[in-house]
């Protein structure tokens, strides 16, 4: 008997254990592999821009060496990182495939390019070996053999030192999370494990008869559960009255737990996705300009450009995505002031009208609206309307801004002629990474996350919205606040 309580003390421990284990364990994999990812660009990118910098140096020593036959003015040409000499040969080392020559921006034919890695020495570290690796191109000029050599090395320390902090912010970032989604799942899954030592103690009181024999099963089925069977259900007969509280609770709670999981899945799938996007295009752009941009200037800087842009969109990502953590976490501190609401959509107009010039805004402000929130915040959440307004509109039509005083609350309204929403998408709009239309948001751009966020700050403010939306005729988004005066602030 002694064994078997002592069994059944560890129970609750072992089953939170187990979940918030696998738990934890799903979330950090995906985000590792995320981080291994954008490593790998990293060095891409990183290498290529070595050589790309190494051949234009030595495009210009070229350039002089035909020019000119004073050694002196060809001298004054090399950097540190360059070294010159006339009649040597390299010795062993990766030579470039000639495919891979052709595209070099060096302007010469006989130029043949190689990658010299020196021979293992006694007391030389392996880090050292790696600091003198050289990029050597040997040419032939005015009849005589040339060869230059651009020391990587350099340039392979600075890299290394940089790479080396961002793998120890990423090993901190992991470790916080880790920290933070143990607490988190741990603290979630608290019930589970006081529903466990309920049914632990319901055993030992009861330990013989009908009623015990439905405990031990009722204690069985819990003992089963983990991260992948949230959704069991626990089945108790219509007999067994004295248990369907227990067994109702206990199914009504692992829904809540299935939802929450479920959501959590979903929302690092889609972010995993999200970033994966801008990373698969980043990549293929690297190919191009590896493959054919190197001589194009067109191919370049539309590589270039697009290289920017995805870049772009990947720090806006991340950064909703790290407001959206910080959010669920409730570590984001609200400044709250009162202050007149109409002050604010001046602001964003005026910024607005700055960068958008193909619409027209029509403004309608009753001042004063005083309101007590945050400014920053809800600055924040009106600019989100007002940008999804600025997709979905066609360009020449208006776009209304207006706040109303009345009635004890003020009114924030975006409205806008744009394409407006299906009804049955309405409820969802605020889904993070939901998106109505995926058609039309390829076309627009945009996460699916600015709604998001919008509503956990509206939230935040004791607000909320209204929306009115019709397709091909418009939407009206409400922010109605609950009015404040200067006495409140007093």
């Amino acid at each position: 008997m002694s064994e078997k309580n002592e069994a059944s003390s560890k129970f609750p421990t072992k089953l939170r254990s187990s979940l918030v284990l696998k738990l934890n364990l799903k979330m950090m994999g995906r985000l590792i592999s995320g981080f291994m990812a954008i490593n790998i660009v990293i060095i891409l990118l990183s290498f290529f821009v070595m050589l790309w910098k190494s051949e234009e140096g030595t495009q210009n020593i070229i350039k002089a060496l035909k020019e000119s036959y004073n050694s002196t003015e060809v001298l004054s040409f090399l950097e540190d990182k360059y070294e010159i000499s006339v009649g040597a040969k390299s010795g062993k080392g990766i030579v470039l495939s000639q495919g891979i020559q052709k595209r070099l921006p060096i302007e010469i034919d006989n130029a043949k390019r190689s990658i010299k890695i020196p021979k293992a020495q006694k007391g030389v570290s392996f880090a050292e070996k790696i600091y003198t690796m050289r990029y050597i191109v040997e040419f032939a000029i005015h009849d005589s053999d040339y060869q230059i050599a651009y020391i990587l090395g350099l340039d392979i320390k600075l890299f290394l030192r940089l790479f080396f902090y961002i793998l120890i912010a990423e090993l901190l970032i992991l470790i916080g999370g880790m920290r933070e989604g143990y607490r988190s799942i741990r603290n979630t899954l608290q019930p589970i494990a006081e529903l466990a030592q309920t049914a632990k103690n319901l055993n030992e009181k009861v330990s013989s008869g009908t009623d015990g024999a439905k405990i031990k099963d009722l204690a069985g089925v819990i003992s089963n559960i983990d991260a992948n069977r949230l959704d069991r259900h626990i089945s108790i007969d219509s007999s067994q009255d004295e248990l369907k509280d227990l067994a109702f609770a206990i199914n009504g709670m692992l829904n809540r737990i299935n939802a929450s999981y479920q959501s959590q899945v979903r929302f690092v799938s889609d972010a995993s996705h999200e970033l994966r996007t801008p990373i698969s295009v980043i990549q293929g752009y690297v190919n191009l300009l590896d493959r054919w941009g190197k001589n194009d200037e067109k191919t370049m800087q539309e590589s270039i450009d697009a290289i920017k842009s995805e870049a772009e969109n990947m720090k806006g990502l991340v950064e909703k995505l790290l407001f959206l953590a910080r959010g669920d976490n409730e570590t984001i501190k609200l400044q709250k002031e009162i202050f007149d609401s109409c002050e604010i959509m001046d602001e964003i107009i005026r910024e607005t009208q700055l960068i958008d010039k193909s619409h027209y805004f029509e403004i309608d402000l009753d001042r004063p609206a005083f309101i007590n929130a945050d400014k920053q915040l809800l600055k924040q959440a009106i600019r989100i309307l007002v940008d999804n307004s600025i997709k979905f509109t066609p360009k020449g039509d208006r776009i209304i801004l207006r706040i109303t005083n009345k009635e004890g609350s003020v009114r924030v309204v975006v409205q806008d002629n744009g394409i407006g929403i299906e009804p049955e998408d309405i409820s969802y709009i605020f889904d993070r990474f939901y998106r109505s239309d995926e058609s039309r948001a390829r076309k627009t751009g945009g996460s699916g996350l600015g709604l998001s966020i919008a509503k956990w700050i509206i939230e935040r403010h004791n607000a909320h919205f209204e929306i009115l939306s019709r397709v091909d005729i418009g939407t009206r988004i409400t922010i109605i606040f609950p009015e404040a005066t200067k006495k409140q602030e007093e």
